[in-house]
């Protein structure tokens, strides 16, 4: 969502002042970090870049103005307040407030200062946005924002606010432009997408799954993904779509958190391990290849080893060929910053390492699984690799390198994977009029 935000920020910025992306901060007239506040350590990389950039500029000539401006959800947390720790910052916005940023930008080049603008605004910050002007051939359109589920360690709601879903027929004429553009790939993007409940011109209302196959008509559109769901926001048809549409990707990022009942009624997510694993057997059921995701956090306050256990109990069963994890990090404002039972960070840190250990040992396994098969890929250019290898992405997600010429980058081929890594694929270009 930032790195969505931050691209509609540069086509609102060059609208308005000209301005366009440098290489460098000594380039720079403005710079911008746009943030994130879901973890501390996230937070804390914020302020140590911001003075880590005051340094090099000071190097440059004194008449020399270059304006900062920190966005996103640590603008919107933290608003007036980040200029005590900041003080040379001009600008702080939240991330639904950018569509306000020329206005600002003219105010402090106007000789103003110590700007803040994070109030919820009631009008959409998209109808103030120009369409894209470019596109990759992977693209994201947000279709929803915020969240109502209050989970007891999540920001969200607090940042990006309470659960809002754009309009369909705005969202399917986003996807139009981009498509023109070249965008042959879609990611549908919410804090908790599958919420979606949007209305059409005629009154039609939209979940997810009509969404989805409303997007798939679209000319030029072969590949849809969708980010992040919530388990408890699952339903039957957004199971079905998978079966029915041959452009959703057969990927699912389903986070769980933890794989104990105690935990999760904790953190107040709604559902249970049993309910989740429902849901699970429905996807595979559906699309048997589906690669499955999720995120888990340790250390939560209260987890017993018991409870600990049952989430390593829960990811060999569930066997995710992604997973992310993370060491509880208490936030402001949240319920769980507040709760007793604080697990000692060196038995969190402990957790968290043998829980990563076994994640990526299910996902080499996983990977392993892959050789021989055909994939289709969207190659998104040069591989570090290096060596005359291309890398892309597999419609399950997954990295995969391979020989190819450059002019490949953009293209959707065929690849057969030959060779499974820890945490990608190698793979040999499919000919076209091969059988």
């Amino acid at each position: 969502m930032n790195a969505y935000d931050a691209g509609r920020m540069e086509d609102l910025l060059h609208g308005s002042h000209g301005l366009s992306p440098v290489e460098s901060p000594q380039e720079a007239d403005l710079i911008i970090l746009n943030t994130c506040h879901i973890r501390e350590k996230a937070e804390e990389k914020i302020f140590s870049e911001l003075g880590r950039l005051r340094k090099v500029l000071r190097q440059q000539a004194a008449d020399r103005r270059v304006v900062f401006a920190v966005g996103g959800c640590v603008g919107q947390a933290e608003g007036a307040a980040l200029f005590k720790r900041a003080p040379f910052v001009d600008l702080v916005f939240g991330p639904q407030n950018y569509h306000h940023l020329p206005q600002m930008l003219d105010r402090v080049l106007a000789g103003g200062r110590q700007l803040h603008d994070v109030e919820m605004p009631t009008e959409s910050k998209f109808d103030a946005l120009p369409q894209a002007s470019h596109s990759n051939r992977s693209a994201s359109v947000p279709v929803q924002e915020g969240c109502d589920r209050f989970c007891t360690y999540c920001v969200v709601p607090f940042t990006r606010g309470r659960e809002w879903s754009r309009p369909v027929e705005e969202i399917l004429s986003e996807v139009t432009n981009l498509a023109e553009k070249g965008a042959v790939e879609i990611e549908l993007l919410g804090q908790n997408v599958n919420a979606y409940q949007g209305r059409d011109q005629e009154g039609v209302e939209h979940d997810l799954a009509l969404l989805i196959r409303q997007t798939a008509l679209i000319p030029g559109i072969r590949r849809i993904r969708f980010v992040t769901s919530h388990p408890a926001d699952m339903h039957d048809d957004l199971v079905s779509v998978f079966a029915e549409v041959p452009e959703l990707n057969p990927y699912m990022h389903l986070p769980i958190q933890s794989g104990s009942n105690t935990i999760l009624a904790a953190m107040e997510r709604g559902h249970t391990v049993e309910e989740y694993l429902v849901w699970i057997e429905r996807l595979r059921s559906a699309c048997p290849h589906i690669s499955l995701a999720s995120d888990f956090i340790v250390g939560f306050p209260g987890e017993r080893e018991s409870d600990f256990q049952e989430t390593l109990n829960l990811l060999e069963q569930v066997r995710y060929d992604h997973a992310y994890s993370f060491l509880f990090s208490p936030r402001p404002g949240t319920l769980a910053a507040e709760m007793e039972g604080a697990v000692p960070r060196e038995v969190g840190e402990a957790r968290l390492a043998r829980l990563q250990e076994r994640i990526n040992a299910i996902q080499w396994e996983q990977n392993l699984a892959q050789v021989g098969r055909v994939e289709s890929v969207l190659v998104e250019g040069p591989s570090k690799k290096g060596q005359g290898m291309m890398a892309g992405r597999t419609a399950g997600f997954r990295r995969i390198n391979f020989p190819a010429s450059p002019e490949s980058a953009g293209s959707l081929i065929d690849v057969q994977v030959t060779e499974a890594r820890p945490n990608s694929l190698i793979g040999r270009v499919i000919p076209v009029n091969a059988v």
